[in-house]
């Protein structure tokens, strides 16, 4: 926590505390205590990706004021420092997985119309430490493709971790994709959400962090928090969800393909200590031919 301390000194922060948090994978983070007894988060980075924390900063205000989700309120943002409304566990309860549920379906809701149909963002932005492609685009299926899965292969931990067979059956995946993934319009998707960037408001509301924002398929924000490690309770939020914005059918099958994305992404940030190469492997199996065919 030193590095944080120095951080918020340099800001002007008069800070009497902090207290490291757990559950960060690129940031160091921690809860700051301030003379006066108010307490506010704030994270930051050994070496300061430029524009990352306002491209994060800008994804919370998006889906609050777009969205209508809760997040927490930005206090200050430097190149260095996000600082942020203090936010707390969730609760290990059905209820609170259904208000998820719930808010993660008003916001495909509400945001289905407001891209005009192109899937992007007006502004690249990061999932983790990496660059996150944004540009726009109609097809749904070639935004994804080649914005979400293909652009990983070019990272260095990625070519060491794939042969070439793996690589084909991820391309051959890619080029399937209209007749796996049903067309569905852009809705503003969170981007990055799986269990560990859902919490709570003090008063036990569900509340997300860390997005990485763009227009994409619902589906997609669905994929991510189905196939992280996630609580049994957790299964409300997928009921709840499809009582008020019912995906195309067999959307349930289609979790483990488009979760794709963040296993290339796991093994580009070279953080792959728990088999995402496996993962991708089995869920690709099928796209696995022969190269001379």
């Amino acid at each position: 926590m030193d590095l944080l301390r120095r951080r918020l000194r340099e800001a002007g922060m008069p800070v009497a505390a902090v207290t490291a948090t757990t559950g960060g994978v690129v940031a160091r983070g921690g809860v700051v205590r301030f003379a006066d007894g108010s307490s506010l988060f704030a994270k930051t980075l050994p070496d300061p990706v430029p524009g990352l924390f306002e491209t994060e900063a800008d994804g919370l205000r998006a889906l609050r004021d777009l969205g209508g989700a809760t997040v927490p309120d930005v206090y200050a943002v430097t190149p260095a420092l996000l600082i942020l409304a203090r936010l707390f566990p969730r609760p290990a309860a059905d209820a609170f997985w259904e208000r998820l549920g719930r808010m993660l379906a008003a916001l495909h809701l509400s945001t289905r119309d407001a891209a005009a149909g192109r899937f992007g963002w007006h502004r690249d932005g990061f999932l983790g430490r990496m660059r996150q492609e944004n540009g726009w685009d109609v097809d749904g299926h070639r935004f994804f493709a080649e914005r979400r899965v293909l652009r990983w292969l070019a990272e260095p931990e990625v070519e060491a971790a794939l042969s070439p067979a793996d690589r084909a059956a991820v391309e051959r995946c890619c080029a399937a994709l209209p007749e796996l993934v049903p067309v569905s319009a852009p809705v503003l998707t969170h981007g990055d959400l799986w269990t560990e960037n859902v919490l709570a408001t003090a008063d036990g509301a569900p509340a997300v962090i860390d997005p990485a924002v763009s227009f994409g398929w619902a589906e997609n924000d669905l994929a991510m928090l189905w196939c992280s490690p996630r609580p049994p309770e957790s299964g409300r939020c997928f009921d709840a969800y499809e009582e008020l914005a019912p995906p195309p059918p067999g959307w349930r099958d289609r979790m483990r393909l488009l979760y794709v994305r963040e296993l290339l992404s796991t093994i580009a940030h070279g953080d792959d200590t728990w088999g995402a190469a496996a993962m991708l492997r089995e869920i690709t199996a099928p796209f696995r031919t022969s190269l001379r065919s």
